[in-house]
């Protein structure tokens, strides 16, 4: 499973069930974890938007004791929100929240 820090803002929000998405730049560094997350091939293809689904945990800071949820989610390729911290016309990996636990 892969854990991802992120921002008390953003933690909140996905939390309390306003954030639906999160993204991450296409970068060799995301490209290869997500490989190894959905056990596939991640291609960066056009026909190829949506590339599988999985869990991740996402961290409010990086201590031992920091707040933690564990999310499933479906992983694609396109532009995000500007409301949920995208750049306008960017393309992104983005993490669609199916669901939210806290742990």
């Amino acid at each position: 499973m892969l854990t991802l820090p992120i921002k008390k803002k953003w933690f909140d929000m996905i939390l309390s069930g306003e954030k639906k998405e999160e993204y991450r730049e296409i970068k060799p560094y995301w490209t290869h974890r997500f490989f190894r997350l959905f056990d596939g091939d991640v291609e960066l293809k056009p026909e190829s938007m949506h590339l599988g689904k999985g869990q991740v945990i996402f961290k409010n800071g990086y201590r031992k004791d920091s707040p933690k949820i564990k999310c499933s989610v479906e992983l694609r390729l396109g532009t995000g929100e500007e409301k949920w911290g995208a750049e306008p016309v960017k393309i992104y990996f983005i993490l669609k929240i199916l669901n939210v636990e806290e742990i």
